[in-house]
């Protein structure tokens, strides 16, 4: 497809301020099958996935765009054969660019290869305190060892990298470790994924996703114990959790609190589809609010990236708050948190739902005393 086809011969300025953050998973090949995958990712590559060229097309308007970071996922993005050339030219258009791997493919050649296409950071998915755990959710003996092959390779490679780490109900006692192994492998930060039943998720592991009491009981053990650990925590897929950060009034020991505002959703709420927020392009170049969330927006093939990012009536659905309905609708923290737009779709079929994991309703309603929110 020629560059001038796929950009629909417009050149089109949005007026709604770009998203922060724009995920773009470049393949949905992976080497490992994980129960969780919100990709529903496999062995082989798309037949649809975009070509090098569509890909770089794309890149090209992000950057011209003005967002400002770019995470390459999956699938596993090192199963792309032309990945690091895509990765260099993201970065060649002033792209911050980092990437989320499994990292069972990362040694000290691959890092040499990101670090040369400029890759500015990694992430690591770890997702037990063990290798039995973590290898089980993972669907591959000895992926444990050689995920930490590859932070060990980051580290010496001098490659900032983060551990992701999704939490379930078989590792709310492992919790603990996976925080210690993050900051003992030198990891610059832990990213605690809270578990949507996406498609996978409901035909694998449905009893895995936390109760509302489970996910408050492990929000309020993450933020105290962000008071002693030295790297940060995020906890994507909780807009509830900076709630506790705030209410607990957390202050980290070893960097300034002022930094706890850039996590995710931190006075901003779920970021899906958000001017500063978040969207994500899949492989085959379908654009949908949030990896979380997989509501069709509409294709690159067919409009920029900005044109939809203007015209969805689904993201304009998705930015007033004042559409979202039960208790999410009603609560005094509806435009700071506005629950999970990504988990009331999957649980409920209606995104704009009341978010099925929040603890807070129905005891928070609008009016409510800000300073006690379990209190009816």
């Amino acid at each position: 497809m020629q560059e001038h086809e796929r950009r629909i011969g417009q050149s089109h300025r949005t007026l709604i301020p770009p998203p922060h953050l724009l995920s773009y998973a470049v393949t949905k090949k992976c080497n490992l099958a994980c129960k969780h995958c919100y990709s529903d990712a496999g062995d082989e590559a798309a037949p649809d996935e975009l070509s090098i060229g569509e890909a770089k097309s794309v890149l090209d308007d992000i950057a011209d765009w003005g967002v400002k970071l770019l995470i390459f996922d999956g699938g596993e993005p090192l199963c792309r054969d032309d990945f690091f050339d895509i990765a260099a030219h993201a970065s060649s258009r002033g792209l911050r660019v980092v990437i989320g791997t499994n990292g069972t493919l990362v040694d000290a050649d691959a890092v040499k290869q990101l670090r040369a296409s400029r890759v500015m950071g990694v992430q690591i998915s770890i997702d037990g305190a063990d290798a039995t755990t973590h290898d089980s959710f993972r669907g591959q003996e000895g992926a444990f060892e050689k995920a930490l092959r590859g932070a060990e390779a980051c580290r010496k490679g001098s490659l900032p990298f983060q551990f992701g780490m999704t939490i379930r109900r078989s590792v709310l006692n492992q919790i603990p470790q996976m925080l210690r192994l993050a900051v003992e492998c030198g990891a610059n930060a832990a990213e605690f994924f809270d578990l949507i039943q996406v498609p996978r998720v409901k035909r694998e592991i449905p009893a895995e996703v936390l109760t509302p009491d489970e996910r408050r009981e492990v929000m309020e053990w993450l933020a105290e114990a962000q008071e002693d650990c030295p790297v940060i925590i995020r906890v994507p897929g909780c807009p509830m959790y900076p709630l506790i950060l705030q209410e607990k009034s957390i202050q980290p020991k070893h960097f300034p609190a002022d930094l706890l505002k850039r996590i995710p959703y931190y006075g901003r709420g779920c970021a899906a589809g958000m001017p500063h927020g978040y969207i994500t392009v899949l492989p085959n170049g379908d654009m949908i609010p949030c990896m979380l969330l997989h509501v069709k927006l509409g294709n690159v093939r067919e409009k920029t990236i900005t044109q939809v990012w203007d015209d969805s009536d689904i993201l304009a659905a998705l930015r007033n708050r004042e559409l979202l309905e039960g208790e999410c609708g009603h609560c005094v923290y509806r435009d700071e948190c506005a629950g999970c737009r990504g988990r009331a779709y999957e649980e409920t079929g209606n995104m704009l739902a009341a978010d099925p994991g929040c603890w807070l309703a129905p005891r928070v309603q609008r009016g409510a005393s800000r300073s006690e929110p379990d209190s009816g």
